[in-house]
């Protein structure tokens, strides 16, 4: 009895030392040497070094200048109720979705209103077939990705904004497509963060007052 208790110690202390300590460092060890920014946290910095975002969680961009990215359904505690929520876009303490169903009126009529708003920054866009991840939010909320269709359906309100040719826009997006994760997983995506970063180094936002 006590022969097989020992062997079973010994069989319990090898697993948590090879799984629990030696794995996770070998592990980590590896991603530092090999992919440092990935198992950093993709974050990106500033001309200071000041962290800013990371390339793994979506931000909340607004204004014609920039690409936008996908709606968010994340939500926040009431200031005035702790006992309810509030809408928070990107809200990456509450990461969800709304878990709304697709006949639900709340939702048809959040779809609507955003598709108004689209149709008035965007007069060409009225009556088109638009992507689904123009409307739709993301189960996470902090989806970091949007389409190519979606990112290339608001290069001319970017254009308009930043005063330069839609087509050095388009080319832009074209240059932050990324594809299927070793050719099969995924879809192609565009990520809003690097795009808009990129956007700002080229094509800074014209001050006032000028052309």
């Amino acid at each position: 009895m006590l022969g097989m208790l020992m062997t079973a110690l010994r069989a319990a202390l090898a697993t948590c030392l090879l799984c629990g300590l030696l794995y996770p460092l070998a592990v980590s060890g590896l991603a530092q040497l090999l992919l440092p920014y990935q198992a950093n946290g993709s974050l990106e910095r500033d001309a200071d070094g000041t962290v800013i975002a990371s390339r793994l969680i979506g931000q909340r961009w607004e204004g014609p200048e920039w690409f936008h990215g996908r709606p968010s359904a994340t939500t926040a505690v009431d200031p005035g109720d702790a006992a309810k929520t509030v809408p928070a876009p990107y809200n990456a303490a509450s990461s969800g979705g709304s878990n709304l169903g697709p006949t639900n009126k709340a939702l048809m009529d959040r779809l609507m209103a955003d598709r108004q708003a689209l149709e008035r920054a965007q007069p060409e866009l009225a009556g088109k077939l638009l992507p689904a991840d123009m409307l739709t939010a993301s189960s996470s909320g902090l989806d970091p990705d949007i389409s190519p269709a979606h990112a290339l359906l608001q290069a001319p309100r970017v254009a308009r904004a930043r005063g330069v040719p839609v087509e050095t826009v388009i080319a832009l997006i074209d240059r932050h497509v990324a594809g299927r994760s070793l050719g099969v997983f995924g879809e192609p995506h565009v990520n809003v963060l690097a795009l808009n970063r990129a956007l700002q180094h080229d094509y800074p936002t014209p001050r006032k007052g000028t052309n």
